[in-house]
Formats: C-alpha cells, sequence, structure tokens
C-alpha cells in the first residue's frame, strides 16, 4: 500500500483492487501516464495534475489510463466553457448558499450497504425567486468537490434520490434543453464521481417526459442506474434498505432536516444572511443562467415545449425502467 492508499480502508483496498483494477504496485506508473497525456491538449489550462487528484480520475475510469485523462480534461474543459458558473465557486456565494440551505443537494449520515454516499435532492424546495438552476447546479457540484476529497468515496461511489413530490409544472417549465445539457455536462461528463444509482421517487408525468428529453444525451451506463420508482417505494426499499432513510422515502429515520449538509460546509457562516440581497441575485445568477454553456446553447436554445410534454408516449414510459445495474 502507497501513502496515496492510507486513507482506504482494508475492505476498500480490496475492493479497489477487484473492481478498478488499482494496483499498489503500479499506481505510480498509473498516474504519470495520465500526467504525461497533458501535453497532447495546450488548449486546456490544467490548473491540477498532482498525484492525489489524477488519482480520483483513475478512480473514475476504472483505471483505463486514456479514459482518465479523457475525463480530466473535460473536467477542466467544463470549467473553461462556463467561467461564470466557477467565477465565485464557494459556498458563501448567495445563490449556492440559499440553495444549500434548502438541500441541494442534501446528504445522509449513514452509507449505503456498498459503502456509498447517498445524496438526497427534494425538488420542490427549489425556491426561484432566491436563486436559479444553475445556482443549484453549483451548489452540487461544490459539494461532489468537497465529498469526493474523501477516497472512500471515490472508490465506493455515490447514490442520488430525487423526491419530485409537489414538483410542479411551472417550475418543471423552467428544465430547458439547454440547461438539462449543461448539468448532464457537468455531472456525466466531466466530474470523476461514481454513481451507483440515480433514484427517482414520487415523479409527475411531466418529468417522465422530460426524461425522455435528456435519454439520448445519456450514456447506456448511466441509463441503466437510473430507476423511475413513482409512488412504489417498496422498490426502492431493495435497493436501498429502508433503515437509512428518513421518513419521506419510506424509511425509519426521522424526517430529514434539509441544512445538514449546508451546516457542514458553511459552519459558522450558516445564519448569516448578510451576503444575501435581490440586487445579488438579479445581477449574478440570472445573467449566469441565461448564458449558460456556449456548447449547450448552439446545441439548443429552445424551452421544453408544453405541447411536447403533453404527448408522452405510454410505450415509452413502459421502456423507461432500467434493468438493475450495480457494478
Amino acid at each position: 500500500m502507497t501513502h496515496l492508499q492510507a486513507g482506504l480502508s482494508p475492505e476498500t483496498l480490496e475492493k479497489a483492487r477487484l473492481e478498478l483494477n488499482e494496483n499498489p504496485d503500479t499506481l505510480h506508473q498509473d498516474i504519470q501516464e495520465v500526467r504525461d497525456m497533458v501535453i497532447t491538449r495546450p488548449d486546456i489550462g490544467f490548473l491540477r495534475t498532482d498525484d492525489a487528484f489524477i488519482l480520483r480520475f483513475l478512480r473514475a475510469r476504472k483505471f483505463q489510463h486514456f479514459e482518465a485523462f479523457r475525463l480530466l480534461a473535460q473536467y477542466f474543459e467544463y470549467r473553461q466553457q462556463n467561467l461564470d458558473m466557477f467565477k465565485s465557486f464557494k459556498a458563501t456565494d448567495p445563490g449556492i448558499k440559499q440553495a444549500l440551505k434548502d438541500g441541494f443537494p442534501g446528504g445522509l449520515a449513514n452509507l449505503d450497504h456498498y459503502g456509498r454516499k447517498i445524496l438526497v435532492l427534494f425538488a420542490a424546495n427549489w425556491d426561484q425567486s432566491r436563486y436559479t438552476l444553475v445556482d443549484i447546479l453549483r451548489a452540487i457540484l461544490l459539494s461532489l468537490e468537497a465529498m469526493i476529497e474523501d477516497p472512500e468515496l471515490q472508490v465506493n461511489g455515490f447514490v442520488l434520490i430525487i423526491d419530485w413530490s409537489n414538483f410542479t409544472f411551472k417550475q418543471a417549465s423552467k428544465l430547458t434543453p439547454s440547461m438539462l445539457r449543461l448539468a448532464i455536462e457537468g455531472l456525466q461528463d466531466s466530474f470523476p464521481a461514481r454513481f451507483g444509482g440515480i433514484h427517482f421517487v414520487n415523479q409527475p408525468w411531466y418529468i417522465h417526459a422530460l426524461y425522455t428529453v435528456i435519454r439520448p444525451f445519456l450514456k447506456e451506463k448511466t441509463r441503466k442506474r437510473i430507476f423511475l420508482h413513482g409512488n412504489n417505494l417498496n422498490s426502492l426499499h431493495q435497493l436501498i434498505h429502508p433503515e437509512i432513510l428518513p421518513s419521506e422515502f419510506g424509511g425509519m429515520l426521522p424526517p430529514y432536516d434539509m441544512g445538514t449538509w449546508a451546516r457542514t460546509l458553511l459552519d459558522h457562516e450558516y445564519d448569516d444572511d448578510s451576503e444575501f440581497s435581490a440586487d445579488s441575485y438579479n445581477t449574478s445568477s440570472k445573467d449566469t443562467e441565461k448564458d449558460l454553456s456556449p456548447k449547450s446553447m448552439k446545441r439548443s436554445q429552445s424551452v421544453v415545449d408544453p405541447g411536447v410534454l403533453k404527448r408522452v408516449d405510454k410505450h415509452e414510459e413502459e421502456n423507461m425502467q432500467p434493468l438493475l445495474s450495480l457494478d
């Protein structure tokens, strides 16, 4: 075991060896091979290429050197293409702070039986008057940056549960194709995290429709890990034990405290709202949402047409339930 594996338990070390092809004898060589590829992309500013940083990308791509480098390049390229998103990329940024305090995202105290961190989102908590969807995405990315520092989570990964209860059609209409694409690029294509499952619960019909919009942009592996449970929490409990879930998900624990993760990031600044003002929201977050990603905006500038939402194909809905994939 090298010093780069010092934060891993014996069980996780064995998991890294078996599932991710991580070999302590060749670890430094693996890292150097990825680092040597940086010169092939002079158009990208690689702001970090230290051993510990590159290692998380290798783990995210099961030590396939080229795939790890491609993810590393996309990580920095995404940040170059969306500079406004990362100008004030900190927990105390007004938009990010408000999103965090409303539970975007939340994190459960207990890991699942695979050692994965369980993230939760309660979609209806979104207060459109105080922060944008871009702020929510920024808060999620910032949270993942903090969590991925834990080497155990680099190996074991994450699970995401999204509760769509009381999420209105008006709110859903704000999920434009360009916004959805921006989120997919940031989370699926450009971040070194392993997502073992994405679970939708209590989703209305128009969320089914939105899923058909984003499905072509999802990798096959991602599609297989999205589970649409609807109101059937028993199917959720087959994958995540109710003993570690809050009551909102039919679990045995008390209701989730939306400020739990925000307090971890913000600490003593959690109760200080002096940085927030209507002007700061209007002049920064809304401008960012208008700009979005240049690459994304070229692909699509239209909002989701309510008429499209109404034309959800029943056959499509029936085929949205994926096969279980936990590898």
